[in-house]
């Protein structure tokens, strides 16, 4: 099969993204969760019964229950939220240790064999989501660490897996209570992690009954955010090529110098790229002269 590029000056359209939400228990990481466009809540933790906003959920006790989901099931979503990683985690790993012994280590964990197992399959699990055309929300309890007297905020996720949610998520936000109401902040900080692609001031989160698609909007501005910086980038690269051409048009050592001086306050880049085709055409810059020359040939 042949390699697929995607040249410079072609957009990539970001159409589903995965978001992943931690907090500490009790924050309303649920109900914030249902206000996401059209959402269906896979709830592997049973707790989506003391959400204040449910919507339709699917009640896991096996992974088989959601290992064979299909378009059809999803069709009348457009958002599905994974309740919480964690816990889906530890089902697959049931799951993996029943179907295979050898996935089972001592203690009862996971053997090496079966932790590569459990990040493989459940990456594959979210990559199946994806190609539905769903967004993705994970949602994560947290997980305080001490480094002596600094608490360090982590996904209370088991082994390498949680390494992967970090790599798979699009944007990663935490709730907080602060000042006396709960807060989203996708920044990361010293003592916690997020991901922050639209550079999003962190946000007071309004009671679900005040802005019931409150995670929608978010979802939506961190797609359109994304896809501008591509079209940004498709933008920039037309004019570097328009500028290109231009340069190919240039045949003598004054039309470069006078080009030169035209761009004197350009970037490196454009600047770079003059240099190289004037080089190409036989004219080097003389620093001198503060123009460009012929080059001369060399001595035998």
């Amino acid at each position: 099969m042949p390699l697929k590029i995607v040249k410079a000056s072609d957009p990539i359209t970001v159409e589903q993204i995965t978001t992943c939400l931690y907090g500490p228990p009790g924050i309303g990481k649920t109900s914030l969760a249902f206000t996401a466009n059209a959402p269906l809540l896979i709830d592997f933790d049973n707790g989506a019964h003391r959400a204040e906003n449910r919507k339709d959920t699917v009640q896991v006790s096996q992974w088989s229950e959601v290992e064979s989901i299909t378009a059809e099931d999803l069709a009348p979503y457009q958002t599905v939220i994974v309740d919480t990683a964690g816990r889906a985690l530890d089902v697959l790993t049931a799951d993996l240790i029943r179907k295979d012994s050898k996935m089972k280590g001592r203690g009862g964990a996971l053997s090496l064999q079966g932790y590569g197992a459990l990040k493989t399959s459940f990456i594959g699990w979210l990559k199946l989501l994806h190609s539905l055309r769903k967004d993705v929300v994970l949602i994560a309890h947290m997980d305080e660490q001490r480094n002596g007297d600094e608490v360090i905020e982590r996904l209370d996720v088991q082994g390498g897996s949680k390494g992967e949610i970090y790599k798979v998520a699009d944007a990663m936000g935490r709730l907080l209570i602060a000042q006396g109401a709960r807060w989203l902040n996708f920044n990361p900080t010293d003592t916690a992690f997020g991901k922050n692609p639209a550079q999003l001031q962190a946000m007071q989160i309004p009671h679900p009954e005040k802005d019931p698609a409150f995670l929608a909007g978010v979802i939506t501005g961190i797609k359109s955010k994304l896809n501008e910086a591509s079209e940004a980038a498709m933008a920039e690269q037309a004019r570097v090529n328009e500028l290109r051409e231009s340069f190919q048009q240039l045949d003598s050592a004054d039309a470069f110098t006078k080009k030169a001086k035209e761009l004197s306050a350009a970037e490196p880049k454009i600047k770079g790229i003059l240099n190289a085709t004037a080089q190409a055409k036989g004219f080097v810059y003389d620093q001198k002269e503060k123009a460009f020359i012929l080059r001369q040939p060399e001595a035998a």
